[in-house]
Formats: structure tokens, sequence, C-alpha cells
């Protein structure tokens, strides 16, 4: 074989080999990769089937309910125009309150529930996903007479930010 012939079948080698592992890094990203859906994207079916998804929005006031073992949490995820009952089982962060900001990571399931793996509350008081502040505006918009039981200062608006 000339040099310059098994100088070519190294390069091309040494592509094929990067092009290989860049592969394999773009379907770990994908795999780990969780996107962010609001109550009223749920709602329209926007959601992936069978994988890890986060819901945003605010938890509804009186909507929060803990089981008798101190463990196992139901609640109501909105963002002013859809709710989505949220399931939980294992400790809820500090700042988890009604009507706050709420992120959950976890599936779907079959009956329209959303199965919780994780619970986040938000950590700031003005800060808000950029996601769910637009889907609450969107929503107020729209009207949110359906929910009386949010309380008065995020219907008007107050208490989000623009997403720092």
């Amino acid at each position: 074989m000339k040099p310059r012939h098994r100088r070519l079948a190294l390069v091309l080698g040494g592509v094929a080999a990067l092009g290989v592992a860049a592969f394999f890094v773009l379907q770990a990203f994908q795999q780990n990769m969780v996107f962010f859906f609001t109550p009223s994207q749920i709602a329209k079916g926007e959601v992936p089937v069978g994988r890890s998804f986060r819901i945003g929005g605010m938890v509804e006031a009186g909507s929060h309910l803990r089981q008798a073992d101190g463990l196992t949490h139901r609640f109501v995820v909105t963002d002013m125009a859809q709710r989505v009952e949220v399931r939980y089982q294992g400790l809820i962060p500090d700042l988890f309150k009604e009507g706050k900001g709420v992120v959950a990571q976890g599936r779907l399931q079959a009956d329209g529930s959303f199965l919780a793996e994780e619970v986040l509350a938000k950590h700031d008081e003005n800060y808000m996903p950029p996601e769910a502040a637009r889907a609450i505006e969107q929503a107020k918009a729209g009207g949110d007479a359906n929910h009386p039981g949010l309380l008065p200062a995020m219907a008007q608006g107050q208490g989000q930010g623009a997403g720092r």
C-alpha cells in the first residue's frame, strides 16, 4: 500500500470513529433530556408518551392532600387554564405551598394524572419558569373564572418574574 493510500485510510478511519463517537454522545443527550410542559399542553396531548417529562405551574389552593404516612401527596398543578392532578410519594420541599409555583418530574398515567418522581418548589419569590409564566399570561388573557381557588395575587399577575 502506498503511503498516500495509507494516510487516506487513516484519515477516513479517524473521521468514521469521530462520527460514531458523536452519534453515541448525541444519543446519551437525547435519552437524558427532560422537556417541560404546562397543564394546557398536557390537555392538548402534546406530551411524550411513555417518557419522563416535567410539568410546571401553580399549586392550586386547597388541592394539597397529605396521607397519614406523611409521604404520599396529591395536589393539582394549574396554569390558570387547565388542571392536572399530581401524585407523589416522598418528601416535599420546604418551599412547597399552595398558590406557589412548582415543577414536578415524572410520567403521565393512563387516567390523566401525573405520577411524579421528583417535586421541585421555586427557590425565589419572583422566579417562575418562563414557559409557566407565558402559559399563565395566556390563560389570564382568556380569563380565569373557572379557577376561583387561586390566590388573588397570582390571578392579578403579581409575584411572577420574567424568568431571570
